[in-house]
């Protein structure tokens, strides 16, 4: 069966093209060429995984978030890391007592190589569907930014990543589901043209909260490139308000971001650890403090352009 949406399709069950490989314990992970960066090596750092709320985990490595939703129908994972992250993932997935194999969908805030990398390497572990938005998926397909990414001038060499061979591409506002579980994407672009937030709610007892996964919002660029351009770039400053607007806006008990340091959750981790009392993750706060911080960071970057 398909991957399906409240639009057009729902995946309730396995699909015959994944049943061999599960039922064979499914395909070793075959991890691509690791990536040499100025940071690789301290975000690629492993972290134990853990809990954040309900059936929603912590999955990544230190500095780069990889999140999975469980469910008895299946998982949903959001990012992939590095390539050399996509072992880490795989192995953090399996302390927790599940199955990398049982992953059905795995999703994409945006696709640079530190949060695309592993997601090639992942899907063939799992054969799971990976979903992306237009822009999303165009560079997952090639295994590099689109033109009109603010990074795009970095080059060929600094900013592929493995390409994924088939990705399903969503609509702002569209809910995919994996049995139970189900996803919002929100086109949030500005970072990329590309990037997306991720939302859904996870229940522990008879608590139910709402957690956002965040794209990033930070205005960060090659050389030459001008958030207040022309041309191609003509807009850009609008879109990335919306979207600046569009997660504060969005039901937040949880804020979850693309680099944990983002939403300070290995401080969260740390202080919840440390209390008995309330789960520091929850928050209902976060996205407009989050909000806030791209709109300076946003506002310092414009007035940058303008000496």
């Amino acid at each position: 069966m398909n991957l399906i949406s409240t639009r057009a399709f729902r995946l309730t069950a396995l699909g015959l093209w994944s049943f061999a490989a599960i039922a064979s314990g499914g395909p070793a992970m075959r991890p691509d060429a690791p990536i040499a960066c100025s940071s690789c090596e301290e975000w690629n750092a492993p972290h134990e995984p853990y809990r954040v709320f309900g059936n929603t985990w912590y999955v990544g490595v230190a500095g780069l978030s990889a999140i999975l939703i469980s469910s008895d129908d299946g998982l949903i994972l959001l990012d992939g890391g590095l390539p050399q992250s996509a072992p880490i993932i795989d192995a953090n997935i399996r302390k927790l007592g599940f199955h990398t194999e049982n992953i059905r969908l795995i999703a994409n805030s945006h696709a640079h190589y530190d949060h695309a990398g592993g997601i090639a390497a992942l899907q063939r572990a799992s054969n799971a569907v990976v979903a992306a938005s237009a822009d999303g998926a165009r560079a997952l397909r090639q295994g590099a930014p689109v033109a009109a990414d603010p990074q795009h001038a970095f080059g060929h060499q600094k900013t592929q990543f493995p390409q994924v061979r088939h990705v399903r591409i969503v609509g702002d506002g569209e809910v995919l589901h994996v049995g139970d579980l189900a996803i919002t994407a929100h086109l949030t672009p500005g970072h990329t043209p590309g990037g997306t937030t991720w939302t859904w709610r996870s229940c522990e007892a008879d608590r139910c909260l709402d957690i956002v996964y965040a794209d990033s919002l930070t205005p960060v660029s090659a050389p030459g490139f001008r958030f207040t351009g022309s041309g191609t770039q003509r807009g850009i400053v609008d879109q990335f308000r919306h979207s600046i607007a569009m997660v504060e806006k969005l039901p937040c008990d949880v804020l979850l971001s693309v680099h944990p340091g983002f939403a300070d959750m290995e401080g969260k981790l740390v202080r919840r650890s440390a209390e008995t009392g309330a789960n520091p993750f929850v928050d209902r706060r976060a996205c407009s403090s989050y909000a806030a911080d791209a709109t300076l960071r946003l506002n310092e970057r414009i007035e940058e352009e303008k000496r």
